[in-house]
């Protein structure tokens, strides 16, 4: 597909080199030239120096033959204006980044009215995955599938727990559960296993379950306890929308901030939550506020060696569940290495979602996707499709087709009822699939299978 991206920044860039690798036609536009220069060199992209305000600009990028426009400039009302133009002068869709809370309210008036085809706010996303991992404060991370009626966790085996050294055939029968471990990441290595495989201590597995299930096993798991108090340190528009979400929850919440302004505008948008102004960065400060005593904190500055800094020490005094956001994709295999294991990146997060869009388009003819998330330092995908009529596995036993190697049925959703699949089951028209593969450029379910 022909894409261009307008705004080259973190988020800009890091999706031109997605999109490339994927191997679309990829144009990217900057105001900065330095900026547009290093991606055309280093990336088989193509360059233009331009406003996304402009457009004569915008025609000379190409927009008119664009199957896709993505809005990523520093300001929302330069993204909605930009895709607005894009599609008068003929881009098929545009994917506008819109951080600001006030606008993420009328999102679907902006989809309808203006024509605008994806809007995406990458840190109310963010927030709504930490709420995840904190509902679960076992799992590393969890991301869900069919509009929330399946998860995917990605849980590290302790060492001496009823996991490690256990064959897989044999979790569900002893635990009583219905779940399916997808996944195993072992020393770097990726293995989408079978029943023989046996858990490690260290290991990193990826399982399916429905909510219910997943809270289950996470209760024979560990002995740890629901999170019920969180420190935040950061108040920024991730800590806005993460506040709402965690009251609702019914977590105490106190914030850190050090922006006196920022700090008046949270206590009045929040008044059940504890503002704190001060510098979240100072020891004596975090001690005063009850670090120590915190069930969880989310380490949320805008600096990643300062959230790398603050994580350690709350490693060291022994916080429950320890939520880190890191951009500059450089300083997380640093953060892994040094035990470091909650991440998240607003970056890559708003990669996966505008990646998971232009998989749909580009398959709209085909078995659809409706989600993808990446894994495992990218090298894993787990993507959710719909089963097209006429496709030739349909009502075939899973054990019965023949599956490539790297792939996974790992969850099937039909209707309200929820399927984690063994051998006997089939698929179904119209059935969501949620497949799990270590190949990365998969665009159909019919690549699964082989004649």
């Amino acid at each position: 597909m022909n894409i261009l991206i307008v705004g080259c920044g973190k988020a800009g860039s890091i999706l031109a080199q997605t999109l490339s690798n994927e191997g679309h036609d990829i144009t990217v536009m900057d105001t900065d030239s330095e900026v547009v220069t290093e991606l055309v060199n280093n990336l088989d992209v193509q360059g233009i120096v331009g406003s996304a305000l402009i457009a004569r600009d915008l025609k000379e990028a190409g927009v008119e033959g664009a199957n896709i426009i993505i809005a990523m400039t520093a300001s929302d009302e330069a993204n909605i204006l930009c895709c607005l133009m894009a599609r008068k002068l003929g881009a098929r869709h545009s994917v506008a980044r819109v951080r600001n809370p006030a606008y993420s309210e009328q999102m679907v008036f902006m989809r309808e009215e203006l024509g605008l085809s994806m809007m995406i706010n990458p840190e109310y996303q963010t927030a709504n995955d930490i709420a995840r991992m904190l509902r679960y404060p076992k799992a590393n991370h969890v991301e869900t599938f069919a509009k929330g009626r399946m998860d995917l966790a990605e849980i590290k085996v302790s060492q001496g727990s009823f996991l490690d050294g256990l064959q897989l055939a044999a979790i569900a029968p002893k635990l009583g559960l219905h779940m399916l471990v997808c996944a195993v990441k072992r020393g770097g290595e990726i293995t989408i296993p079978d029943g023989s495989y046996r858990l490690r201590a260290d290991d990193l597995i990826y399982i399916t379950a429905a909510h219910a299930e997943l809270g289950k096993l996470y209760k024979k798991m560990s002995d740890k306890k629901h999170i019920r108090s969180a420190i935040i340190v950061g108040g920024g528009k991730i800590g806005y929308y993460l506040v709402r979400q965690l009251l609702e929850l019914g977590i105490q919440v106190k914030i850190i901030e050090q922006d006196r302004g920022r700090c008046e505008a949270l206590s009045e948008a929040f008044p059940k939550a504890s503002v704190i102004c001060a510098d979240g960065t100072s020891q004596e400060i975090l001690n005063e506020e009850g670090i120590t005593t915190a069930d969880s904190c989310i380490m949320l500055t805008g600096i990643d060696e300062e959230n790398i800094i603050l994580t350690l020490y709350a490693q060291k005094i022994g916080v429950q569940k320890i939520i880190t956001k890191i951009n500059r994709s450089s300083l997380m295999g640093m953060a892994e290495s040094m035990g470091i294991e909650n991440v998240i990146s607003p970056k890559e997060t708003t990669a996966e979602l505008v990646l998971q869009y232009v998989r749909a388009k580009q398959n709209s003819e085909n078995s659809n996707i409706i989600t993808l998330y990446r894994l495992a330092d990218n090298k894993l995908e787990a993507i959710e499709f719909i089963v097209r009529g006429g496709a030739k596995y349909i009502g075939v036993p899973l054990k019965d087709l023949n599956v490539n190697p790297g792939f996974l049925i790992a969850g099937i959703i039909r209707g309200s009822k929820r399927i984690i699949p063994s051998g006997s089951d089939f698929l179904k028209e119209n059935d969501s699939v949620v497949v799990v593969t270590t190949n990365r450029k998969i665009a159909s379910l019919d690549e699964m299978f082989s004649n």
